[in-house]
């Protein structure tokens, strides 16, 4: 009896950890993609505020 309790118990929590590491591995992944989305948004906002500062620039040295 102790024998099967022991192994439901293990199975129990084996599949306990499995699901634990997948949800863990889920959001890790989701985490990653916001910042590698955060970081693209930030480039993308420098890239254009570098364009208007040289355009700014370029209009200043016309007057």
């Amino acid at each position: 009896m102790v024998k099967v309790a022991t192994y439901f118990a293990m199975a129990f929590g084996a599949f306990v950890f499995w699901q634990s590491m997948d949800k863990l591995h889920v959001w890790i992944a989701l985490h990653q993609d916001e910042k590698k989305e955060r970081l693209e948004r930030e480039m993308e906002i420098k890239r254009i505020r570098d364009e208007l500062l040289a355009q700014a620039k370029e209009k200043d040295s016309y007057a």
